[in-house]
């Protein structure tokens, strides 16, 4: 049985696809994404400034991610504003930035290609 097929996306990241790029020609293409966009305006001031931080420190979020942004600038503006905010919370806290990619170990899984920057590896990888 043939391995499964590596996903376009990745093929490019890790270089596959210029390995082989006849494994990958005429493959799917990643779906392009919406921005994050502005907070919800059910959200409070103080847990739209906390919506607002999330979207500049982490600019590859996405319209697919306000739900668990939502929820995380609930969360982070209960600790702006009470810093003894309790384990469990915290501990949400803290699974909501492993799911958006926004701490070190994770940020490393994250593929964020910004449009106005030129790349550097591109003079070598055409």
């Amino acid at each position: 049985m043939p391995r499964k097929r590596l996903p376009t996306a990745i093929a490019d990241t890790t270089g596959a696809s210029l390995k082989n790029p006849q494994r990958y020609r005429g493959g799917p293409k990643s779906a392009a994404t919406q921005a994050l966009g502005g907070p919800p305006s059910w959200l409070s001031p103080a847990e739209a400034d906390a919506w607002r931080q999330f979207a500049k420190e982490m600019p590859w979020l996405a319209a697919s991610d306000r739900t668990l942004t939502a929820i995380a600038s609930k969360l982070r503006s209960r600790l702006m504003s009470d810093p003894a905010l309790g384990h469990k919370a915290m501990n949400e806290l803290r699974l909501c930035l492993v799911a958006m990619g926004g701490t070190p170990a994770d940020r490393s899984k994250v593929v964020h290609h910004d449009d106005d920057a030129d790349d550097p590896m591109s003079e070598f990888l055409n």
